[in-house]
């Protein structure tokens, strides 16, 4: 099965927000879905996909699912946006110098 591209993935918003829900910590799927104005179903397969693009893992607790979050695929993005950060960080810093700058 091809990698996901996870750019893709979280480019939906409710996977976004499922992200941001277990960054505190383990959830129970079903905790999960009571959170969304989402069906349990919908919710699950949402889980799936973040499940596929390994954002979050699952582990089987008796009869309850926990989602974890995942740090590496997400730590692999900022790493690929990174450059963007600086160019933008010394472009307004640029921008900065201009408008302070005594050439005005």
């Amino acid at each position: 099965m091809p990698e996901a591209d996870v750019f893709a993935v979280l480019a939906n918003p409710v996977r976004r927000q499922l992200l941001v829900a277990l960054r505190d910590g383990p959830r129970a799927a079903g905790d999960l879905a009571g959170s969304f104005a989402l069906s349990r179903p919908a919710v699950s397969e949402h889980l799936a996909v973040l499940r596929h693009a390994r954002l979050v893992r699952e582990e089987p607790r008796g009869r309850h699912r926990y989602y974890h979050l995942a740090a590496e695929p997400l730590a692999d993005v900022q790493e690929w946006l990174n450059p963007f950060q600086r160019y933008w960080r010394e472009r307004l810093t640029a921008l900065k110098d201009l408008v302070e700058g005594d050439d005005l």
